[in-house]
């Protein structure tokens, strides 16, 4: 606890002194660290043994529901294009944050704080976009040779992956994973080379005791074919349910 308040005190400080972090000049960040240390401050109460009994009870586990809830509403928001509502969003993601952080630096192994993951973080994306911090700094170049670079720097980091598909949660819902493998294998090349599956014939129906693998198939066959279009397939699949859903209520009422 001392050690998150300490860091956000020094937050408070730097931000006080009013110099950017990167290039110690003037920064108009005076508002945004204060208000991140009242927040981590915030947290670091709620975490204590004079806080709320419910925070108290937490785990990273027991939060995960939680985290996947946030995440989901937080699409949900943009989608709708309401800006009050995705403000409120990333404010409920940043409380997840917080509180697994408040909860590592009690860690007796390996703590570590809020401080620790910004650090992290900003040190990372340092180092992958070398073309806005490196010695490259100034080129010109496309989104797509952005996110290229950025692959390579990803894979260079991680030595132990030893495929491109490597690394996508298996918790993740069905067709998002599927979507992330099929981009990743087609940013390799995999597209071209690894059989697709061409999904059921419309010759007639499908056997039940084969249904399954023929009906996955095909889900796994346009998810391909989303890729091939640029179609972001989990986007396409809400908006279409979204429409049959508000059909469906119509019909109910």
């Amino acid at each position: 606890m001392g050690r998150a308040r300490g860091r956000a005190g020094r937050l408070v400080g730097d931000a006080g002194a009013g110099a950017d972090a990167l290039t110690g000049a003037p920064g108009p960040h005076d508002r945004q660290a204060a208000a991140l240390a009242r927040v981590v401050a915030v947290m670091d109460r709620l975490r204590s043994p004079e806080g709320c009994p419910w925070y108290a009870e937490q785990t990273h586990t027991s939060l995960l529901p939680y985290a996947l809830e946030e995440a989901h509403e937080l699409v949900e928001a943009v989608e709708h294009g309401d800006p009050a509502h995705v403000r409120e969003e990333l404010g409920d993601l940043l409380l997840q944050v917080l509180v697994h952080a408040r909860i590592a630096s009690e860690d007796p192994v390996a703590p570590f704080d809020v401080g620790d993951v910004a650090d992290d973080l900003a040190a990372k994306l340092v180092r992958r976009n070398p073309h806005v911090f490196g010695p490259g700094a100034g080129q010109v170049l496309d989104a797509a040779t952005v996110d290229a670079r950025w692959q390579d720097l990803k894979r260079a980091e991680k030595p132990a992956r030893t495929s491109v598909l490597d690394g996508v949660p298996a918790s993740m819902g069905a067709l998002a994973r599927a979507q992330k493998l099929v981009a990743r294998a087609g940013r390799a090349g995999l597209l071209d080379t690894a059989p697709v599956p061409a999904g059921p014939s419309s010759d007639g129906p499908v056997p039940a005791d084969a249904a399954p693998a023929a009906i996955g198939e095909a889900l796994l066959a346009l998810v391909v074919a989303a890729q091939h279009a640029g179609v972001d397939a989990e986007a396409a699949l809400r908006r279409a349910t979204a429409d049959w859903e508000a059909a469906a209520r119509r019909a109910e009422a």
